[in-house]
């Protein structure tokens, strides 16, 4: 299952960054792939439609989110968590 959260959130990366999922590498940030902050909002809302769960993210103050955005690999494993922690609820 780890590898269809991986595939899915960078699927909806490359969307937002008009890229071709095989374009985008897991030690990427938002910015090396051309993703504003305003593609950030839209990669989020996606998410959370994607996966039905609520990312802890501001977008007016994204530093002091709980949601780490600093690569698309900590994207995943912060979606992962998010999923994990659903699940055990």
């Amino acid at each position: 299952m780890a590898d269809s959260i991986k595939d899915r959130v960078i699927a909806i990366i490359a969307e937002q960054a008009v890229l071709e999922p095989s374009d985008v590498k897991m030690d990427a940030t938002l910015e090396d792939l051309g993703i504003d902050s305003l593609g950030l909002v839209e990669s989020i809302f996606a998410i959370e439609e994607a996966f039905d769960i609520s990312v802890p993210f501001n977008a007016n103050e994204p530093e002091k989110s709980d949601f780490d955005i600093s690569s698309v690999a900590a994207i995943v494993a912060a979606v992962e968590g998010l999923i994990a922690e659903q699940t055990a609820s």
